[in-house]
């Protein structure tokens, strides 16, 4: 009995086969879907984070407004890369690409515009995304995106952090050397459904020289790695009305010293080409040997140098890509 004998409209009778019949057809069958519908592709989730806070806040239609700018700003990026939205569900898309580099462009691109697109807002506005990539064998009709690839990038992409992009060892084996040398591997991860530890990278999507990564304080040596927020603030202040003061705590063990640190002194924001201190407080600033007030702003890029209160230098610098790293500053 050949397999052409199926195809008259789902018409045929399985119940007339007998348990051999069925295991060589479904065996075929099997056999058929992965030669005809198999394809090795590069597969990408885009995470809204933090909308159900959002929604809750600030109600359905600004939250579908943020959703729907996250939709538009994936679609401007996708022709060049021949990238294209699988499905959209929840916070986030679900996208295919021909290959790993295409979803590194596409993908660092839309973080890119987030950037600017949140500069012109406030905080509490902005738009957080987080993404995952694999690559791997995948079931796909030129719609239809399914298989065991799929889940994993799903699984990869729920480890990352607002503004971060995440890889599998597969996908990074599959970029350029240059962006290589820009992905920072994490520790394997445990994921659900999934047998196997999983070896996943962060890749550097900006610029390291204009968006340092690390925090060095020299004269306690303590090293502070800067979260992904948009805003990140500095001060000696811990703890405030049961909630974070700062992002970065400043710490001296000379109190005496330490009260010329304000409880809440500077912030640094990220804008289109990188990050700009801003002090929030009279103590004094100074940014690469230039005093910067209350008010006032000057770029921070790695290797930067920031005084504070004639007590504390902070040296900002870049853990991947080019740029000045920590080993530079330490010798």
């Amino acid at each position: 009995m050949g397999f052409a004998t199926l195809a008259p409209e789902m018409s045929f009778d399985f119940s007339a086969l007998s348990l051999t019949e069925m295991i060589r057809i479904r065996e075929h069958l099997s056999e058929e879907i992965t030669r005809k519908f198999e394809r090795r592709v590069a597969l990408a989730f885009s995470d809204v984070v933090g909308s159900t806070n959002y929604f809750a806040r600030f109600g359905d239609r600004a939250g579908r407004a943020l959703q729907q700018r996250h939709i538009d700003m994936l679609q401007e990026q996708l022709p060049a890369t021949s990238g294209r939205i699988v499905d959209t569900a929840g916070d986030g898309a679900f996208l295919c690409f021909p290959t790993a580099d295409q979803a590194i462009e596409a993908l660092s691109a839309l973080e890119t515009k987030i950037v600017e697109f949140n500069s012109s807002r406030a905080p509490e506005h902005h738009l957080l995304v987080r993404i995952g990539i694999h690559f791997g064998p995948a079931l796909t009709d030129g719609t239809v995106v399914t298989g065991d690839s799929v889940n994993l990038c799903a699984r990869v992409t729920a480890t990352a952090e607002a503004s971060s992009i995440r890889v599998t060892k597969a996908a990074y084996m599959e970029l350029a050397s240059a962006r290589r040398l820009r992905c920072k591997a994490l520790p394997s991860v445990e994921l659900k459904g999934i047998a196997n530890p999983v070896e996943i990278f962060e890749f550097a999507w900006r610029e390291p020289l204009s968006f340092p990564t690390t925090v060095l304080v020299e004269e306690t040596g303590q090293v502070h790695k800067l979260p992904h927020d948009s805003t990140v603030t500095f001060g000696r202040l811990a703890e405030h009305d049961g909630k974070r003061a700062n992002d970065i705590i400043l710490t001296l063990p000379d109190e005496a010293q330490l009260a010329r640190i304000s409880r809440w002194h500077f912030e640094l924001r990220k804008m289109p080409d990188g990050y700009y201190l801003r002090p929030v407080s009279e103590q004094t600033t100074e940014v690469d040997g230039a005093a910067v007030t209350r008010g006032g702003q000057a770029p921070i890029r790695s290797g930067s140098r920031v005084r504070l209160g004639g007590v504390m230098t902070l040296v900002f610098f870049s853990e991947q890509g080019a740029g000045v790293s920590l080993a530079t500053i330490m010798r």
